[in-house]
């Protein structure tokens, strides 16, 4: 450890993380009376609203923040100068609380205040992220990539930006493009550049870790990452130029990009000693699937209702999911780091493995129900399907829950 960085105390990471639990459970339940007008391909109800914002200003940002504290440091080997901030960023981090309820209602002052701290909370994070990357030692294996951890900063910070200039303009062409198009870029630069980037650059080294397989061999430049994001841009300007061969294009080289990593997830799961038996790596292939599922909806049918559903996959099924999953192991992972000198529990006992594979299940059928009935337009089987949603998200935060309780009776 003194040749790394240190993760970030369990006092920290724990609130974190059972926060964006609490906003996973809120989107859930909000999903489950957002799935007809969903299954309409309708998006602008106050219900599918506050779900997108539940996930997009709650879920993420609290989840990859207490990720970011506790794997880069060590990953990167280095510590931040102003660990401390932290402590600041984790309370300005809840401003997206009151922003999804404030877009959902559309009370713009309150979005306009919440906006500002989310906002806050968020370029601390990104201070933090680009102090450790300019303080990586440039001599030692690093295992993941500086240059894809800040291509995952510099799409979030667009995407954000983004969705304020959407905030300040809410008329028909925000930046001079339809408003619903805007969006569609908007969730492109979370979903895609700032989420599926950062999960191929730091996946590559914690799925098999957690899946108990081989690691991935060393390497100098972050191609996967790097054609991903091309492809992104592509697709980017395909969306806002209204032109399907454009899109069709980006899809097909994000797609590639893409291919390496998802491949590299495939075999952890067929050969590693735990793989799918476990909630990370099993999350793992079903967002996979969801995303294939997703490309496949956007190349043959680029209408509204296969946008909707396309949606549903990528930042449910796999963004979504795929946070989710690791996030019940990364818990235990901290409490087990932050225990105090002396005997410790084995790491497992702190992983309730059973509820996170009945959560995974739960998620999995939840997913496919919900898209399934937004692409035929079945209002009861999509309402179905997000109230199965809704029970894996109670699952997870018990099993979050449970983590943090055991953590407690350490000595």
């Amino acid at each position: 450890m003194a040749h790394t960085g240190h993760p970030a105390p369990f006092r920290l990471g724990a609130p974190a993380y059972l926060a964006a639990l609490c906003g996973w459970v809120a989107a859930a339940v909000l999903l489950v009376a957002a799935a007809p007008d969903l299954a309409r391909a309708a998006v602008s109800g106050t219900y599918a609203v506050g779900a997108a914002h539940a996930v997009g200003v709650v879920f993420f940002p609290f989840a990859v923040a207490a990720a970011v504290w506790q794997l880069l440091p060590v990953m990167l080997r280095n510590d931040p100068p102003f660990r401390r901030l932290r402590w600041v960023a984790l309370p300005l981090l809840a401003g997206g609380v009151p922003l999804a309820v404030a877009l959902a209602t559309e009370r713009r002052a309150l979005a306009a205040v919440s906006a500002v701290v989310l906002g806050t909370g968020l370029v601390l994070l990104l201070v933090e992220l680009a102090a450790l990357i300019r303080g990586a030692p440039g001599g030692r294996t690093l295992v993941v990539s500086r240059a894809a951890v800040a291509l995952a900063g510099v799409h979030a910070a667009a995407a954000f930006a983004v969705g304020a200039a959407v905030l300040a303009d809410a008329g028909p062409e925000p930046l001079g493009v339809p408003y619903e198009r805007v969006l569609l870029v908007h969730l492109a630069l979370a979903l895609v550049g700032w989420l599926t980037v950062l999960i191929a650059n730091v996946g590559r080294t914690l799925v098999p870790m957690l899946g108990l397989a081989a690691a991935a061999p060393r390497r100098r430049v972050p191609v996967p990452e790097l054609v991903l994001a091309a492809g992104l841009w592509v697709l980017i300007a395909g969306i806002a130029s209204e032109r399907d061969a454009l899109v069709a294009a980006g899809v097909l080289v994000a797609g590639a990009g893409f291919s390496v990593p998802a491949w590299r997830f495939l075999v952890v799961a067929a050969r590693g000693r735990i793989g799918v038996r476990e909630g990370p790596v099993a999350h793992v292939v079903v967002g996979l699937a969801c995303l294939a599922q997703a490309g496949v909806l956007v190349l043959v049918d680029p209408a509204r209702r296969t946008a909707v559903a396309a949606v549903l996959l990528v930042g449910i099924g796999w963004a979504g999911g795929v946070v989710l999953g690791h996030l019940g192991k990364l818990i235990s992972l901290s409490a087990w780091g932050s225990w105090p000198p002396g005997p410790r529990p084995k790491q497992a006992e702190l992983y309730p493995r059973r509820a996170w594979q009945v959560e995974s299940v739960l998620f999995a059928v939840g997913i496919e129900a919900l898209a399934a009935g937004v692409v035929i337009d079945a209002p009861s089987l999509a309402r179905a399907g997000a109230a199965v949603l809704a029970a894996a998200s109670l699952v997870a935060l018990a099993a979050g829950t449970e983590t943090v309780r055991r953590a407690r009776m350490r000595p």
